[in-house]
């Protein structure tokens, strides 16, 4: 089941970032005010990109990067002038051989 990555830009003009299985339900929960802390005090205006990954696992990973980058570091992202594969570290060189290997199989 994919997860995606998710940034939604709130009245305050703060950009939220969190994942989820299904985007639009969630944004539903943060408008309710059923959603995130952040998002009941901030509320959201509209999503403003979402992306697509493989698992939880991986969803999270790309959480983690994006929350550390600037509102305006976001937006770029959600304009599509960064990729997400730019905020996200390079695997280690094990990583790499072992998806190298998977790939060839």
């Amino acid at each position: 089941m994919p997860w995606f990555l998710y940034l939604l830009e709130c009245s305050d003009g703060s950009v939220y970032t969190g994942i989820a299985t299904d985007v639009q339900a969630r944004f539903d929960k943060h408008v309710s005010g059923a959603g995130a802390r952040y998002t009941r005090s901030r509320k959201p205006v509209q999503v403003l990109v979402s992306f697509e990954l493989a698992d939880r696992s991986s969803a999270s990973r790309a959480e983690y990067w994006v929350k550390r980058l600037s509102p305006a570091e976001k937006r770029a992202l959600a304009a599509g002038l960064r990729t997400l594969d730019s905020v996200l570290p390079l695997p280690a060189p094990a990583e790499a051989a072992a998806e190298d290997e998977a790939g060839a199989a």
